[in-house]
């Protein structure tokens, strides 16, 4: 075994799990799910039936993912984050999975701790989800967003810091440029 599971963590049959992944204490991966290498699954972790989850993706404590839902690689969920799966759900009428409805988190985003995501919207490449947000619409890459419903507050480098007006990193040094309702990194 090339990765671990503490021994209080459930793998059913069928999951695959990568390289050098943890999962840690009463965490659930279950049939048909595919989680990455060098992830690691914090605490009390569920992830549903044929969920997709990238390389180096970082679950805190208390993260469902459930089925319908997609993390593309080093995609970070804060403690207690909340995807849903159905728009429209009936305890006495359940859709199943013909019902769940695709979430897609693509390389990068970072979601923050108590934020919900409702699904049917993409998450843009390195967009940051501030804690508390509640995400109703798609987010463009690299985008800030805060509040209920959250909305772009800014722009963030890759590297996680906010860009200041002239769309450049004060960290690291990045440049960015308009690019449609979006932003691009300027290489060079």
């Amino acid at each position: 075994m090339d990765f671990f599971v503490h021994e209080t963590a459930v793998v059913d049959e069928g999951a695959e799990i990568g390289e050098g992944t943890k999962v840690w204490h009463f965490s659930h991966i279950q049939s048909g799910a595919v989680v990455g290498e060098g992830c690691s699954l914090g605490q009390n972790t569920n992830v549903a039936n044929n969920v997709r989850i990238g390389r180096g993706c970082k679950l805190q404590n208390n993260v469902s993912v459930y089925e319908g839902v997609e993390l593309e690689d080093w995609v970070f969920c804060g403690p207690s984050c909340v995807f849903t799966n159905d728009l429209t759900p009936r305890a006495k009428y359940p859709k199943g999975r013909a019902g769940y409805v695709h979430t897609l988190v693509k390389e990068g985003a970072s979601i923050g701790a108590n934020a919900t995501i409702v699904c049917g919207n993409t998450i843009g490449e390195w967009a940051m989800i501030g804690s508390g947000a509640v995400v109703t619409s798609d987010v463009p890459a690299h985008a800030l967003m805060l509040g209920i419903p959250a909305r772009r507050r800014g722009w963030v480098c890759e590297c996680g810091q906010v860009l200041d007006a002239g769309l450049a990193c004060p960290d690291c040094g990045r440049r960015y440029g308009e690019d449609g309702d979006s932003i691009a990194e300027i290489e060079g």
